[in-house]
């Protein structure tokens, strides 16, 4: 039972901070607007290990590797301590255990950012249709824009209705459903 919530507490807390650290990789590759609560709030929370993570580890093509190689170690460390505490035994076979770690937390940074595209999906259609001039529109619509882009060369507004964020979601649902299966398989070798 403790065990259960030792590793629900490191769960919750590391995939917040996660989550936190994809939306700010995200949001500088798409170039959503950080002057709003949301984008404040994300700088605020992520700026102390950020800023020197920076120093250290230079951008690529504009894409800021540090705060994606950040949440890639926070959520392969969270793997780490959750696994510990459900009393797995890494020194068997250290090379193998940190390789499935590795593996798992690739996996879950892609499926927590196909989670990030399904959210703004849906509160971006939820405020289009309840306050279309939210200040937080702007920001919702810098990170799908680029995913809507393709689908609404073929599939146009009908009747001023646009389908394509439902067309995206379940694109995004189904590529889910493939991650999952493969990181249960990853998460098998233990």
């Amino acid at each position: 039972m403790f065990s259960q919530i030792a590793s629900f507490l490191v769960d919750v807390v590391a995939g917040f901070f996660v989550y936190l650290l994809l939306a700010r990789f995200l949001f500088q590759w798409l170039r959503a607007p950080f002057r709003n609560v949301l984008g404040e709030f994300i700088i605020a929370v992520t700026n102390w290990v950020v800023l020197p993570a920076r120093r250290v580890i230079p951008p690529l093509a504009g894409l800021d590797l540090a705060t994606l190689l950040l949440a890639w170690l926070a959520q392969a460390g969270a793997l780490y301590v959750m696994h510990l505490i459900a009393g797995v035994d890494f020194s068997s076979a250290p090379g193998i255990g940190a390789g499935v770690l590795v593996g798992l937390a690739l996996l879950d940074l892609l499926r927590f950012t196909l989670y990030i595209l399904v959210f703004s999906l849906l509160v971006q259609a939820v405020l289009s249709w309840v306050n279309p001039y939210s200040p937080l529109g702007p920001l919702f619509d810098a990170l799908t824009r680029t995913f809507l882009r393709p689908i609404r060369r073929f599939i146009p507004p009908l009747g001023n209705v646009d389908l394509s964020p439902l067309v995206l979601i379940v694109v995004l649902q189904v590529l889910l459903i493939p991650l999952a299966h493969l990181r249960g398989l990853v998460g098998s070798l233990f």
